[in-house]
């Protein structure tokens, strides 16, 4: 009876204070909360029909709601199983995704469990090649690097000298008279 009294919420213990016997008190606050379950239930079953695992933005958060649905369906009596957490879960994917649902249903996992860490490992693979595209999206290449020093003389249309260009490791020199021809190239 101590460890009930120093456990329970406070507002109750000076409701209850009078009361002796555990049994006594157990009955009178199963009266008080039971009736919860009928607030709970309804709530619960809304919010698992709708559940949709694309209306989350990650994984983790989808887990996060179905758990805390399916604790409530459970602490009301009804039973959700791992077979309906898959079922619910491969339903209610993007329309976009139908390829991948179907890959992970041929799969044949028989867990819930097995399922969200194979789309929780998909997920941070995709977070990574989203983050690979944003740094260089396709289609840009990257320009070579290029060094260029002038030797002998000034460029213009009437001076001569040479300039030396470094493209990527290629080092070419260039004669800058009437002709600008490439007079020696190293690697």
């Amino acid at each position: 009876m101590v460890f009930l009294r120093h456990h329970i919420f406070e507002a109750l213990k000076t409701e209850y204070l009078t009361i002796k016997d555990p049994l006594v008190l157990l009955t009178k606050l199963k009266e008080r909360y039971d009736h919860q379950k009928t607030v709970i239930l309804p709530r619960a079953r809304y919010e698992w029909i709708h559940l949709r695992l694309q209306d989350f933005k990650s994984i983790s958060e989808y887990n996060s709601a179905i758990f805390g649905i399916t604790s409530q369906l459970i602490l009301c009596g009804e039973n959700i199983t791992g077979k309906e957490m898959l079922k619910k879960t491969f339903s209610t994917f993007h329309a976009s995704n139908m390829l991948m649902q179907q890959q992970y249903r041929e799969r044949g996992f028989t867990k819930y469990s097995e399922l969200l860490s194979c789309l929780l490992v998909a997920e941070q693979n995709n977070e990574l090649l989203m983050q690979n595209h944003e740094t260089r999206p396709i289609g840009t290449t990257l320009f070579p690097k290029a060094n260029v020093a002038i030797y002998n003389g000034q460029i213009g249309s009437r001076g001569r000298g040479h300039v030396v260009i470094t493209i990527v490791g290629v080092v070419m020199v260039i004669d800058v008279g009437i002709t600008g021809r490439i007079i020696m190239v190293f690697s």
